[in-house]
């Protein structure tokens, strides 16, 4: 007697390539599903910290038995409608409040695995079996780059090195009011043919625990140590930053002829906090008022109304002079941020500046941690120095759009503004 096999034990889930950069897209197919059949694919992965972030979409099977996310609709689940990369872009923390942030970015890539179950499946317990899976590596740096820890005079930080002789543009890249050492777009960027130097400026190694003030000659000294490096193709180069460290990068540009191109994300035109020190410059901060932080139904602190507005007379000697900048800017705003009014900011900052030196990208919907397209929404998140996680902000879909786009748009303004960089392929 004859006994049929079971259509699913040919069902295959494929991930094309299978090793990748993390901010390039990969294509997904099922194939070997009954016409029409109801799948839910999932993605996970598990973090340094050992936090597992998942998404999940459900599909029904074309007439052929197969699903493709580039041309099908998720039905729902983490996402909904075609988005090709919505396994990856929509991924979410099984702990509330964590964010997904790459720590050992040369030794290891972060491992995404794609699994394919019959019919909905909204949780998975660990005795469901999937009809078919596979493994995905997703790097932060390409074949070749090298990564050198900096210990240098006063400068601490991490540079990135692209394979080959070089030179190559040189790019600082800045994180925020967290403290500490983040690499993993300096070793995107490195990994797109910069040299990057991921630099810390405070609770970091032997830097101060707290941020007291802006001492402007630490990033001037930071610069001069990339511009010296053999693998740095000068006159000038450019900062990449957010946040805090987007108001670190507009002084930087307005006071450093080094910096000739600037990319501020989500920042201020404004020293808020902490003094700006250089030379002979003394910029007074505008006091953060604690007092209106807003706690969220979720236990979150809404910081947005802690920001005084810098309109207002009486802060006019802590603007950053921006009329001073002979370089060129791209500001990149998310219209939902919620951590501090960024568009007001920009627009502050452009309204001092020559129009020919500045340009302004700005995402409705997109909230204030615009990554490049590898890292998924946070929105709430808690950081180091924070007694409650922070609100960021943003809408998932329209975030996920904004960083798509306005990563592209950074390299090619870095690539204008200080000359090609190599290619590289993973």
């Amino acid at each position: 007697m004859l006994t049929s096999i079971p259509r699913y034990t040919m069902v295959e889930v494929t991930v094309t390539p299978q090793s990748s950069l993390a901010d390039r897209p990969v294509q997904i197919r099922v194939r070997g599903l009954s016409p029409s059949q109801l799948v839910t694919l999932r993605a996970s992965l598990t973090d340094e910290q050992g936090e597992r972030f998942q998404a999940r979409a459900f599909f029904r099977a074309d007439e052929a038995g197969e699903v493709d996310p580039r041309l099908h609709a998720a039905l729902g689940g983490s996402y909904t409608g075609v988005w090709p990369m919505g396994l990856f872009w929509f991924l979410q923390p099984d702990t509330l409040f964590r964010r997904l942030v790459k720590r050992d970015v040369a030794g290891s890539p972060f491992l995404v695995r794609l699994e394919v179950f019959d019919g909905l499946c909204l949780l998975t317990a660990p005795q469901d079996q999937p009809l078919a899976s596979c493994e995905a590596e997703r790097w932060y740096v390409g074949p070749g780059v090298q990564r050198v820890p900096i210990r240098e005079g006063r400068v601490r930080g991490a540079l990135f090195l692209p394979p080959g002789p070089g030179p190559f543009p040189g790019v600082i890249d800045l994180f925020g009011g967290a403290g500490g050492l983040i690499e993993f777009r300096a070793g995107l960027l490195a990994s797109r043919g910069f040299t990057v130097l991921a630099l810390a400026f405070f609770a970091y190694d032997d830097l101060p625990r707290t941020l007291v003030q802006l001492d402007l000659e630490y990033f001037e000294e930071a610069a001069e140590l990339l511009l010296r490096h053999p693998k740095v193709r000068g006159p000038g180069l450019g900062v990449v930053s957010v946040s805090k460290g987007a108001e670190v990068a507009l002084a930087m540009a307005t006071f450093l002829p080094q910096v000739v191109a600037t990319v501020w994300i989500n920042g201020t035109a404004f020293l808020y906090g902490n003094p700006l020190v250089y030379k002979d410059v003394h910029i007074p901060p505008i006091p953060y008022l604690s007092e209106r932080i807003v706690l969220t139904e979720v236990g979150a602190l809404d910081n947005s109304a802690v920001f005084a507005d810098p309109r207002d007379p009486a802060y006019s000697a802590s603007a950053i002079p921006t009329e001073k900048i002979q370089g060129k800017v791209l500001f990149v705003v998310g219209e939902a941020d919620r951590s501090l009014n960024s568009k007001l900011f920009a627009e502050l900052a452009m309204a001092r500046m020559s129009p020919a030196s500045c340009r302004l990208l700005s995402y409705p919907g997109a909230g204030h941690l615009i990554e490049p397209p590898s890292s998924p929404l946070c929105s709430i998140s808690s950081i180091r120095g924070s007694p409650r996680p922070l609100l960021w902000g943003g809408e998932a879909q329209a975030h996920a759009k904004a960083q798509e786009h306005s990563w592209q748009e950074i390299i090619q303004f870095l690539e204008l503004h200080l000359g090609p960089a190599a290619t590289m392929k993973l």
